[in-house]
């Protein structure tokens, strides 16, 4: 197998089991939180809000540094650094013995993760740019099964073994990828071109890299993806509970309809890279984009969940688009020796999308109700289409292999 190809099925694992620890703990957050001896529900619910977001707020501010030294010193060595700290922190959060303990474990990992962009970095750098896009589709799909298995697995396992040992099952295994990454995964990485590059400061280099034509389009389209979908994923069960009313296995159905959207982008992220290969990302972007866009429009008209889950397949097809062909047209733009932070202050745009969404979606929701929040979606994804049509396509390097 060549190596690129072996890199990239070794990191697909690390990626998948990163974001399944991540999410694993979203079914049964509160519940652990009552276990650590809060019963009070507007408490409950106050920390758990906390607890939530406090690992974005760290990942938003530290993902930049982290970049910059993966520049400096290797990909690897961040990626590897990363997955021995989170395995080591989830671990820790299953021996937690208040809340306070909790959120201070939440915004440790958010400080030290980080696997993600490494993993990404090293495999755009590592990987023939005429491949990039399956490439980084494919590693994509990693990222999106995990999230979209970890709250499964997490509620399955809760049920089985309770909550404590999850923390325990979890960093065993991302610790168990983190090693694999050790003695497989194999990087190019030239230290002598790293150490001539300027060592510039984090705000410098984020100046360097948006000067790139059209790089803060792409990172914007990685935010409003993020919070469009991060927003209207916890409305699900009180949009269905307001189409059928209060109805049995309400938890499931949602659970339900939130995961065909991933399952589709798991199916269609590679597929999506490969034709960005063939004709070029920046078109496969603007027409996902438009596509995603339009997508939320029927949403705001269903009238039952299987006609909503119809429709969050069709969507998650277009969102397989997205992040891989942002993610290709940073590696094929930004120079070599600033790739990893190009793709660091990528993931705090991200984060950032992540931790507001939910937020801003709660707030709009009382005066536009979820059907108005899926039509503002609607909008904001396409305006962000056109603002791609103006910035990016033809006018950075597409990414197709003449």
């Amino acid at each position: 197998m060549e190596r690129w190809k072996l890199n990239l099925a070794v990191l697909w694992v690390g990626t998948f089991l990163t974001m399944a620890g991540m999410s694993m703990i979203i079914p049964f957050i509160s519940l652990y939180i009552k276990e650590l001896g809060i019963t009070d529900p507007d408490e409950i619910s106050l920390w758990a809000g906390l607890i939530f977001s406090a690992n974005f707020i760290t990942a938003f501010l530290f993902q930049p540094l982290w970049g910059k030294l993966s520049d400096r010193f290797g990909r690897k060595i961040m990626l590897l650094r990363s997955g021995f700290g989170m395995s080591i922190v989830i671990i820790l959060m299953g021996l937690a013995t208040n809340v306070w303990h909790l959120l201070l474990l939440r915004l440790l990992n958010g400080t030290v993760s980080g696997f993600i962009p490494a993993a990404n970095a090293l495999v755009a750098a590592n990987t023939p740019k005429e491949r990039s896009g399956f490439a980084m589709g494919t590693l994509q799909s990693g990222s999106v099964s995990g999230s979209v298995i970890g709250p499964f697995m997490g509620g399955l396992l809760a049920d089985w073994f309770g909550f404590r040992i999850i923390f325990f099952i979890t960093g065993s295994l991302l610790l168990s990828a983190t090693i694999l990454s050790m003695i497989v995964v194999r990087e190019k990485f030239n230290a002598a071109q790293a150490k001539a590059a300027p060592n510039v400061s984090i705000l410098t280099g984020f100046r360097q890299i948006i000067g790139y034509p059209g790089m803060f389009a792409l990172f914007t389209v990685t935010f409003v993806t993020q919070l469009a979908l991060s927003g209207t994923m916890p409305l699900m069960p009180v949009f269905i509970e307001e189409m059928h009313g209060p109805v049995p296995n309400l938890a499931f159905y949602a659970g339900l309809v939130s995961s065909v959207t991933g399952f589709s982008n798991v199916i269609f992220s590679p597929l999506l890279g490969r034709v960005g290969d063939r004709f070029g990302s920046d078109r496969v972007l603007r027409l996902s984009l438009i596509c995603a866009g339009l997508s939320f429009i029927p949403q705001a008209f269903v009238h039952s969940v299987w006609q909503l889950m119809a429709v969050r397949f069709l969507q998650g097809m277009f969102i397989g688009g997205l992040l891989p062909s942002v993610n290709a047209l940073i590696r094929r733009n930004v120079q070599d020796t600033m790739i990893s932070r190009a793709f660091s202050f990528n993931q705090s745009f991200l984060s950032l999308g992540n931790l507001i969404g939910p937020t801003a979606s709660g707030i709009l929701t009382l005066w536009m109700g979820i059907r108005g929040l899926f039509i503002l979606s609607a909008v904001l994804m396409i305006m962000n289409a056109l603002w791609v049509g103006r910035a990016v396509v033809g006018h950075i390097g597409p990414g197709s292999a003449q």
